[in-house]
């Protein structure tokens, strides 16, 4: 069923039980509150006069553990040897993808990189250009957020990915949180 225009009430016409269902029944049915039907759930558009709901998720990891790898990767070494974390959503072409994460080098002036890979539907590399970045000894607790806008719809897998430019990399405190549209 699909949304469809109303009828135009014409003074002393009679609508028929089927004019009055498609045009009164029908469309409520099309409406946010008819079709909900997971809590905290937001509501986007999916096309001309049609609304699809979509489900945020978040995960998120504590463990500080390393890698020294560079090149993106999703699993890192001590502690658990745990990947992402990762959510997996149904999306629309976009989502905004937020992300933090505690991260220090063993070598001054090498950087650490943390991103977010996609695959599923999309296959979308991690990437330095939606990465937070830290190059100095100690540790800096930050992250970002940004609007993927090229996504092909459909179940999307969001997974932290992290790299190194020498040394020693470690990442704790780890969280994504994303909201399809």
């Amino acid at each position: 069923m699909a949304w469809s225009t109303p009828l135009t009430a014409v003074a002393n016409a009679s609508l028929t039980a089927a004019q009055w269902n498609a045009s009164v029944r029908d469309n409520l049915l099309m409406t946010a509150p008819a079709l909900a039907s997971v809590a905290g759930s937001i509501f986007a558009v999916s096309g001309t006069n049609v609304i699809a709901q979509r489900t945020p998720d978040a995960a998120g990891q504590n463990g500080g553990e390393t890698t020294t790898s560079v090149s993106y990767t999703s699993t890192l070494s001590g502690g658990a040897g745990t990947a992402g974390p990762a959510v997996t959503v149904t999306t629309g072409p976009k989502a905004l993808i937020a992300f933090h994460c505690r991260q220090s080098t063993s070598v001054g002036g090498t950087n650490v990189w943390t991103s977010v890979a996609i695959s599923g539907a999309s296959s979308i590399a991690a990437s330095d250009n939606w990465a937070s970045s830290y190059d100095l000894t100690g540790q800096l607790f930050h992250g970002i957020t940004y609007l993927e806008e090229n996504l092909t719809p459909g179940s999307n897998v969001f997974t932290m990915a992290y790299r190194v430019s020498g040394g020693t990399g470690t990442f704790a405190t780890r969280r994504i949180n994303v909201v399809p549209f």
